[in-house]
């Protein structure tokens, strides 16, 4: 829990409460694995919605209606001309050089497996299976950014700003973020795996100015920073078609038939792909972090402009001087009892909720939820980390 962000006017429901850009962002590494494309520097979705359904449905013959509600430009497209990264503009790419890419760019050993830079990405790879809830490339592209950077200490209090742990809290995110997959492996283990990526991570990119950050301390201090404050980030060429397509003006008949198209398709792709649908990332959002939890949140953060955009939007009236909250929790786990979110709340982001809900339910009796009580003492780990949705 922050410090808390606060309504300095009135806010209607519906309204977006502010679009921020992040400080840093970052891809996670498993998506070209498994052949998401999104712009390295936005996080945009690269592929048309077409191509994203086909991939997604495993059909390379489907094709949408009206695919001129599609805004992906691939004639915009450029690479790195070094390391062919992708980028959805010449924008982007000047972004991304300016900023950070200098000092991450692979060149020629892009596909080098001994490269330091590739090495820490495997490491990474074989430590964190997905659904990744972090990257070590957020914060590869911190330090890159302080590296490249003029004025160095400008961003370093830019970076500050986010909020830190203490000793034990950072041990318990750490273990949170790295642990969950070897459970039944000695703490050492978890110990020698950080303290593996820290090497790795100080091969790659070591700096004099950040020093502090390679240390064993520094680096497990950070890890927690980006543990603790960083934004899932979602993308989908797919999904801002449908957008659009919602927002078409057609005959009745028209719009019934296209509106059990897309029901259909998603359909059939959750039946194929799943759930996760989305190019993935995560960012560091300033003001997005200052945002609380509740149990009955009055806002919620969005990505509709299929980049790293990120909208806050008002889920009901809010008045100036009220707090502005948002849900760690998703609307399933919302649902469950006052001791199944605290539980989920506890272990994910070490804090135990005391929104008008839950002190509402606090005399409630300290059970977990009807969907939960069949697995009650089963549930491990693992199932957690599927719950989690910004650590």
């Amino acid at each position: 829990q922050g410090k808390g962000l606060f309504a300095t006017r009135n806010i209607r429901k519906g309204e977006t409460v502010f679009v921020e850009r992040p400080v840093v962002s970052s891809q996670f590494l498993w998506n070209a694995l498994y052949s998401y494309r999104a712009c390295d520097h936005c996080l945009r979705a690269l592929e048309t919605a077409e191509e994203n359904a086909q991939r997604l449905l495993g059909k390379s013959s489907l094709v949408l209606p009206h695919p001129e509600q599609c805004s992906t430009r691939k004639d915009l497209h450029q690479q790195c001309p070094r390391c062919q990264v992708t980028y959805c503009s010449a924008e982007c790419r000047q972004a991304a050089l300016e900023q950070y890419h200098q000092v991450l760019c692979l060149g020629p050993s892009r596909d080098d497996p001994t490269h330091p830079l590739n090495k820490l990405q495997e490491a990474w790879r074989n430590m964190h299976y997905p659904p990744e809830t972090s990257s070590i490339m957020l914060m590869a592209r911190m330090v890159a950014t302080v590296k490249q950077a003029k004025d160095k200490e400008w961003w370093i209090k830019a970076f500050s700003q986010f909020c830190n742990k203490t000793a034990n809290e950072e041990e318990e995110i750490v273990h949170k973020l790295l642990g969950d997959k070897f459970k039944a492996r000695a703490w050492q283990c978890l110990e020698g795996q950080l303290e593996l990526l820290r090497l790795l991570f100080t091969e790659a990119l070591y700096d004099e100015y950040l020093s502090r950050w390679f240390t064993p301390e520094g680096f497990r201090s950070l890890f927690a920073l980006v543990g603790t404050n960083g934004q899932g980030i979602g993308t989908s060429s797919l999904s801002q078609w449908v957008h659009a397509c919602d927002a078409l003006d057609l005959p009745m008949l028209q719009r019934e038939e296209l509106d059990a198209f897309i029901d259909q398709l998603y359909k059939d792709i959750e039946k194929e792909s799943g759930e996760f649908l989305n190019c993935e990332g995560s960012g560091l959002y300033v003001l997005q972090s200052c945002c609380n939890h509740s149990c009955i949140p009055n806002a919620e953060t969005s990505f509709p402009e299929n980049n790293f955009l990120l909208h806050l939007t008002a889920l009901e009236d809010i008045e100036a001087g009220e707090e502005i909250c948002i849900s760690y929790l998703d609307c399933c786990q919302r649902e469950r009892s006052r001791h199944s979110r605290n539980k989920i709340l506890r272990e994910n982001y070490l804090f135990t909720c005391s929104c008008p809900k839950c002190l509402a339910q606090a005399d409630d009796a300290d059970v977990t939820s009807d969907e939960e009580e069949e697995g009650e003492g089963e549930t491990d780990d693992a199932e957690l980390e599927d719950e989690m949705t910004d650590v």
